[in-house]
């Protein structure tokens, strides 16, 4: 008998492979050569000792045992070590790692579909919205998103593996099918919803059954993976209260959600890094958007069995949603475009099976309502990359989009700033304390940046605004101390200063600006006696030598202040104030 060579991959699935990595890399291209944004990368990455030094041993230790930033994902730190061991800091290396995962997962996404369900031309539609759609351009040209897009990846692992241990059950494959998940909770904790989509798909296209027991370890893991995430969120100060956000207000806002990331997929205009929390009612739209997702629901039970892609595909949409759906609020976002990077699969699922059936029979038509789709797609991710260049545009598109956006007018402020444009980072700023009043971090911004331009009585005005809501902050109340030094207000300076020695005492600075205003208000003992509490945890500052011997001389002491004088220029020979004030004491 003739043996018959292995079959291979079908031509038309090797060209969608390649279109698919194509039309990625023609619409997110732009990304490398993008630095990185001022929105999470300096935290996560350039600013991150343990990221930044590359893979050691102490940071793979400080990535599985420590929660950072209010997160706990020690593969996605791992993945950035590596990142930073290869190219250092180097932001376009950044981004290819997360084109190139993106991709994998885009191609592992057609493969899986279109072994599960032998349906070639949906399951290319599905993975060309996921590669295409701008609403998922947050998760890929971010590089603070790596998480996004790594746990992405593994979980479409996880579906490959899983659709290997169906086809023939065994333990290895059922534990490369848990490794694989494992790695994704430790990507991204959003994967804890992925054990629920796996008894989705044995349900259709399956059609085994739930297999509840086999599922146990899995929902074991996201059991407890959902509690460590937890728990790193309270530890980071990022779970908001029921006192500022009511439950509902909540349970309002994510109904209305949901609503308006099925409208963002069909429609994706004014797409933002941050959406504010809504501020005005919610109710009606609520109760509009409730009525509707209450109404798809019944209907896709309804048609569970005659197309139960429906009842798979808007599940998936409404279960992934549900740990970022804001119930749990982590965050002041109202939404982000990032949390639909998987649950959109359920929804173009939904679109991709249920097109094919409705013109069944008229195969161009339905070929040229997906290529239109996917174009637009591709058009629209184009342009919404172009926004991640930098910060600037980043921010000034969510203001344009968003004007009363506090996130970010204050973020566009800062870049703003760094840049050099000092006005506009003040119009921003006055913007930003506009919408949110109670921001003492944006008020002493301010008040800062006025200070810095000259105009002290209205720096002055915010940074008093400032300190009534952040009564505790040293470094404010200095910052008040110095501003009222310039303006010639002695007195009101030694006060505020004195508050700040009192909260940080162990701040040279602040304790030597402190002695010199109490050196400017004629109380030379004290400022003599500051001066030297500050030399002690600051020895080897010239001049802050220089300056307690000027109040020594002023007092009479004129053997140390010698001493003192001498000492500044030891530490600093070239301080000529310090060699006159020498020269007249020793006359």
């Amino acid at each position: 008998m003739k043996k018959t060579a292995p079959q291979s991959k079908p031509p038309g699935d090797l060209r969608i492979y390649a279109m698919l990595a194509a039309g990625i890399f023609a619409s997110y291209g732009a990304v490398l050569r993008f630095g990185f944004v001022n929105y999470d990368d300096p935290v996560y990455i350039a600013d991150n000792p343990h990221v930044r030094d590359g893979v050691t041993w102490s940071g793979i230790g400080w990535a599985f045992t420590h929660s950072f930033a209010g997160n706990w994902f020690p593969l996605t730190w791992i993945s950035h070590m590596l990142d930073c061991q290869f190219f250092g800091l180097d932001a376009g290396a950044h981004h290819f790692t997360n084109l190139v995962l993106h991709t994998a997962s885009a191609l592992l996404l057609f493969a899986v579909l279109r072994r599960i369900t032998d349906a070639r031309w949906p399951s290319a539609l599905v993975a060309a919205l996921f590669a295409l759609h701008p609403l998922h351009v947050e998760s890929v040209a971010w590089i603070a998103e790596r998480k996004d897009v790594l746990s992405t990846f593994f979980w479409m692992l996880t579906l490959w593996c899983y659709t290997r241990y169906v086809a023939r059950p065994s333990l290895a494959s059922y534990a490369w099918t848990l490794a694989a998940f494992a790695c994704g909770l430790m990507a991204k904790p959003m994967a804890i919803t992925l054990p629920l989509v796996l008894m989705l798909l044995d349900w259709w296209p399956f059609a085994r059954g739930w297999k509840i027991r086999e599922k146990l370890p899995f929902l074991g893991l996201s059991a407890a993976v959902a509690v460590v995430t937890y728990t790193a969120h309270v530890a980071g100060h990022a779970v908001v209260p029921f006192t500022k956000i009511p439950l509902t207000t909540r349970v309002e806002n994510a109904l209305v959600t949901y609503a308006v990331y099925i409208g963002k997929m069909f429609w994706p205009n004014k797409l933002a890094v941050f959406y504010p929390y809504p501020k005005g009612p919610l109710a009606v739209p609520a109760v509009l958007a409730g009525a509707g997702l209450a109404g798809t629901t019944l209907a896709v039970a309804w048609e569970r069995r005659a197309r139960p892609y429906l009842a798979v595909g808007w599940l998936w949409y409404l279960v992934t949603l549900t740990p970022v759906i804001g119930l749990i609020q982590a965050g002041e976002q109202a939404r982000a475009d990032r949390y639909m990077y998987i649950p959109m699969i359920g929804l173009s699922i939904m679109l991709a099976w249920g097109g094919r059936e409705w013109l069944r029979g008229r195969p161009r038509a339905a070929m040229a309502l997906a290529v239109s789709a996917c174009a637009a797609c591709a058009v629209a991710t184009f342009f919404q990359v172009d926004y991640w260049e930098n910060g600037v545009k980043l921010f000034q598109r969510a203001v344009d989009v968003t004007p009363e956006n506090y996130v970010a007018r204050f973020n566009l402020a800062h870049d703003l700033r760094e840049t050099g444009d000092v006005n506009g980072a003040i119009r921003e700023l006055a913007a930003a304390v506009r919408i949110e009043p109670g921001s003492g971090v944006a008020h002493d911004e301010l008040g800062q940046l006025l200070g810095r331009e000259g105009r002290l009585d209205e720096a002055l005005v915010q940074l008093r605004q400032a300190e009534i809501l952040l009564p505790a902050n040293a470094a404010l109340h200095y910052r008040i101390g110095v501003l009222l030094a310039t303006a010639g207000h002695s007195e009101q300076a030694v006060e505020e200063l004195s508050q700040a020695a009192r909260l940080d005492p162990s701040n040279a600075e602040i304790r030597r600006n402190f002695a010199v205003s109490l050196a400017a208000s004629d109380r030379l003992p004290e400022a003599v006696a500051e001066f030297r509490r500050a030399a002690v945890l600051q020895p080897d500052d010239a001049k802050l030598r220089f300056n307690l011997g000027l109040a020594l001389l002023n007092l009479g002491q004129k053997s140390e202040a010698i001493q003192q004088l001498q000492e500044a220029l030891r530490l600093d020979p070239n301080l000529a104030d310090a060699r006159a004030a020498l020269d007249a004491a020793q006359r």
